[in-house]
């Protein structure tokens, strides 16, 4: 009979821990992946949002306070003067947002390129002159510095990492924050490569280290994910998660409807209306017949599209559109395949900015569904000083013109 090795007892505590630990270790991990990614999600819906939609809030800002200047010139009235003031106010006052997203991107490049030059050993940051740390910020500092020093180890991955980890550490110390270094000692001392062999005796209490620090993160990742999903924009992009592009659709046909409205209501007050048949109160005439956007409720063309658009987006006719001219549609998928015009270059809206690049330099007809889209990217087009036409009504308009379309199935093609 053969010598048989005596079975390894485990501490039960010490074996359930060391699940407790798994698990949250597998919790924090998918938590943290899920915040990153929604705050990537947030942050390029909010890049798209304001290179499409800020030239479309920016003149509705404007027309608000145009109606608020002919309104206090009619009247007179005092508060309406007022009114008219603080609308021109808020126009002269906005803040130019393509200068702060480009000092945001910029300060991003600036951090980028600066983490890749890193030395292996950066020295201890000096303190600022304004801050003293205190005697449990210096104990604390200096424990963590001769735990965490890179020449501890001669692994080139190790050494990176403990030097990443020590640049935190000195902006910390800077700015004399005891709380956030001994937050960045409970990291240090409960990290995965800190931790004692299973067998060795002070296992147990690491562990349970390690699970309070966990804990913590996740109430923290979990708090970071609340504050993300109730800023304006991750609310926004809740509206629509799956599609955030058709969200922007429609944001920009419900802008143009309303600064069509604004239009409309500034030329009634200018003295700009002209009844379809010639007859009816004169121009200027408060009592003259008005629609639900302020226009001729009786005029012919009332339900068209081309009421939506503003003055200064280019627009043309489907059936006007040169047979050589180039095109650009920026539809989604789905909608390309279903019908689309030979030749034309296929860029989805939410692709449009990042790929400016292959867009030709001829005049640039670009093309949507109904047209809500494509006024989109003309108006962005238009400001980067593009020669470009929003193609009234769409691929809609190009149907009903019997403009020639082809699909990507080989199938009979149509407008999806």
């Amino acid at each position: 009979m053969s010598a048989q090795s005596p079975a390894r007892w485990t501490d039960p505590e010490q074996l359930e821990l060391e699940e407790r630990v798994a698990a949250a270790e597998l919790a924090w991990l998918s938590m943290d992946v899920d915040v990153q990614t929604l705050r990537v999600e947030i942050d390029n819906f909010a890049l798209i949002h304001h290179q499409l939609l800020g030239p479309l809030y920016a003149r509705l800002d404007e027309l608000d306070a145009l109606v608020a200047e002919a309104v206090a010139a009619r009247t007179g009235l005092p508060e309406d003067l007022r009114r008219a003031a603080e609308a021109r106010r808020q126009v002269e006052e906005l803040p130019d947002l393509d200068a702060l997203f480009d000092s945001v991107q910029e300060q991003r490049e600036q951090r980028e390129q600066s983490g890749e030059g890193e030395q292996a050993a950066p020295p201890p940051s000096a303190a600022p002159t304004r801050v003293r740390p205190g005697k449990d910020a210096q104990r604390v500092y200096r424990e963590l510095v001769r735990r965490a020093h890179p020449d501890l180890t001669t692994d080139p991955d190790e050494q990176r990492r403990r030097a990443d980890f020590l640049v935190r550490v000195n902006e910390a110390y800077a700015y004399g924050d005891a709380a956030a270094l001994e937050g960045l000692a409970a990291e240090w001392s409960t990290a995965p490569e800190a931790a004692p062999a299973v067998d060795a005796p002070d296992r147990t209490d690491w562990l349970r280290r390690r699970l309070e620090w966990l804990t913590a993160k996740i109430t923290e990742t979990a708090t970071e994910q609340v504050r993300l999903e109730q800023t304006p924009m991750g609310q926004l992009l809740a509206l629509a998660p799956q599609d955030p592009d058709r969200l922007l659709e429609q944001l920009a046909e419900e802008l143009l409807a309303k600064a069509a409205d604004r239009q409309a209501e500034l030329e009634r007050l200018l003295g700009g209306y002209r009844p379809a048949d010639g007859h009816g109160p004169a121009a200027g005439d408060d009592r003259a017949p008005v629609g639900d956007n302020g226009t001729d409720p009786t005029h012919p063309q009332h339900a068209q599209e081309s009421h939506t658009m503003f003055a200064q987006i280019p627009t043309a006719d489907a059936a006007a559109v040169p047979a050589d001219a180039a095109l650009l549609d920026v539809r989604e998928q789905d909608e390309w395949d279903a019908g689309h015009v030979d030749g034309a270059l296929h860029i989805p809206l939410g692709e449009v900015i990042a790929r400016l690049g292959e867009l030709p330099d001829d005049k640039l007809f670009v093309l949507c569904r109904v047209g809500g889209r494509s006024a989109q990217v003309v108006q962005y087009l238009v400001q980067q000083g593009r020669d470009a036409v929003n193609v009234d009504g769409g691929m809609y308009a190009w149907q009903s013109a019997g403009r020639p379309m082809v699909s990507s199935t080989g199938a009979e093609a149509f407008v999806l």
